[in-house]
C-alpha cells in the first residue's frame, strides 16, 4: 500500500495534465476555426472582387478606413454592433439547450414596434424615464413570448423550432406592417408609414463623450450576465446537459420544458431589447426601417462566435464594421449595397466548412495523452 501511493499520485497527476491539456485544444478550436473561415471567406471574396475587375487590396482598405480607422468610424461601427449583440442573443441562448433559433430579427421587429406602441396612450402623461422602462418591458416581454412560443411548440406539439421561428419572423414584420400602415399610422407620414413620434424628450441619449446609444451597454452587459448564468450556475449546467442529451436529461430529472422556455424566452427578450433601442435611440418611431436585417445577420454573428457570450461582442463589432464600411465602398468602387450581404453569404458558407474541423485539428491527438504516455 505504501507503494502504491506514489503511482496513484502519479496516475491523478497525468490526468490533470490530460485535462488540461484537453482545455487548451479546446481553446485553441474556438479560435483557430473562426479565424479559418474568416481567412477563406477573404480569400474567396477576393477572387470574387477580381472577377468583377475590383481591387481586393482597396477593398479592405475602404473597409479598414470606414469601419476603424477614426473615432467616428468606430463610433458608427459601434452604434450598428450594439442590436448584433442583443440579437446574437437569441440564437447563443436558445443554443445552449440544444435549439437552432433563427428569429431575433422578428423578435427584434415586434419588440421595437409594441414598444413604441405602448408609448403613444401615455405622452405625455408619463415622465419620460418612466415611459422608457415601460417601453423597456413591453419590448422584453413580447420578445421573449414571441420566441418562447416557439420553445413551447418544440416541447409540446414537436414543431422544429427552426422552421416555427423563422416563419413567425414574417408573421412578425406582417403584423408591424399592418399596424404601421393601418390602425396606428401617423397621417404625417406621407412617405414612409411610421407610428406616432415618441418625441425627442422621450428618447435615450448617447453614451456621454460618444454618439453611441446605450443599447452597446446594454448588450455587453447582457452577454455577461449571459456568461454567468451559462458557467457559473446551476440552470447553466442543466441547460448544457439538455443541449447535449435531452433524453438523458429527462431521465436524470430535469425539467426538460420549463428549461427550453427559459432559454428561448430569454433569448427573445435579448432581441425585443435590441428593437426597444432601434426606437427609444434611433428611429423614434416604429416603421420599416426596424426590419433592416439585424437579427438575420446576427445568426452568423453567434455561430462564428461559437455561441459563447463572451465572444459575441468582438463578432459583432466585426461585422457592425463590415456594416459601417458599406456606404463608403459603394462610392468608392462603384459596388452595390448589397457587396457586404455577398461577403457575409460567402462567410457563412466557409464557417460550416470549417466547422467540420472541430475535434479534428493536430492537436486534438494530444488530448488523448496523459503525462507523454498515449491514452488507451
Amino acid at each position: 500500500m505504501i507503494r502504491a501511493a506514489p503511482a496513484s499520485a502519479g496516475l491523478l497527476a497525468g490526468e490533470a495534465r490530460a485535462a488540461a491539456l484537453a482545455r487548451l485544444v479546446r481553446a485553441l478550436e474556438l479560435v483557430l476555426v473562426p479565424a479559418a473561415a474568416l481567412l477563406l471567406a477573404a480569400g474567396l471574396f477576393a477572387l470574387f472582387l477580381l472577377a468583377l475587375g475590383r481591387s481586393p487590396g482597396q477593398f479592405f482598405e475602404l473597409v479598414w478606413r470606414g469601419a476603424f480607422a477614426s473615432f467616428f468610424s468606430w463610433q458608427n461601427t459601434l452604434q450598428r454592433a450594439a442590436p448584433l449583440i442583443l440579437a446574437a442573443l437569441c440564437v447563443a441562448l436558445p443554443a445552449r439547450a440544444g435549439l437552432l433559433v433563427i428569429g431575433g430579427e422578428g423578435a427584434l421587429v415586434l419588440g421595437g414596434f409594441t414598444a413604441a406602441a405602448i408609448a403613444i396612450p401615455f405622452l405625455g402623461l408619463l415622465p419620460a424615464p418612466l415611459l422608457l422602462l415601460l417601453m423597456a418591458l413591453v419590448a422584453t416581454a413580447t420578445g421573449a413570448a414571441w420566441i418562447g412560443f416557439a420553445g413551447w411548440l418544440r416541447q409540446a406539439r414537436g414543431v422544429n423550432e427552426t422552421i416555427a421561428t423563422l416563419l413567425l419572423t414574417y408573421i412578425a414584420i406582417a403584423t408591424m406592417n399592418f399596424f404601421v400602415e393601418g390602425p396606428l399610422r401617423d397621417p404625417a407620414s406621407a412617405n414612409k408609414p411610421s407610428t406616432l413620434p415618441i418625441g425627442r424628450e422621450t428618447m435615450i441619449g448617447p453614451i456621454p463623450g460618444t454618439e453611441v446609444h446605450w443599447g452597446l451597454a446594454a448588450g455587453l452587459f447582457a452577454c455577461f450576465a449571459a456568461w454567468i448564468l451559462a458557467t457559473r450556475t446551476t440552470t447553466g449546467f442543466a441547460l448544457s446537459v439538455v443541449g447535449g442529451n435531452a433524453r438523458a436529461a429527462l431521465a436524470q430529472g430535469l425539467p426538460v420544458g420549463r428549461l427550453v422556455l427559459l432559454a428561448t424566452g430569454l433569448g427573445g427578450a435579448a432581441a425585443g431589447l435590441a428593437g426597444f433601442f432601434e426606437v427609444a435611440a434611433i428611429h423614434g418611431q416604429a416603421n420599416a426601417s426596424l426590419a433592416a436585417g439585424y437579427g438575420f445577420t446576427a445568426i452568423l454573428v453567434s455561430f462564428l462566435a461559437r455561441h459563447h457570450p463572451l465572444a459575441i461582442p468582438p463578432v459583432a463589432i466585426l461585422f457592425g464594421g463590415l456594416a459601417a464600411a458599406g456606404g463608403l465602398v459603394q462610392r468608392r468602387m462603384g459596388l452595390p449595397d448589397a457587396t457586404m450581404l455577398v461577403l457575409q453569404g460567402i462567410l457563412f458558407v466557409t464557417l460550416l466548412a470549417a466547422e467540420t474541423l472541430r475535434g479534428r485539428l493536430p492537436l486534438s491527438g494530444l488530448a488523448g495523452t496523459s503525462g507523454g504516455s498515449p491514452a488507451r
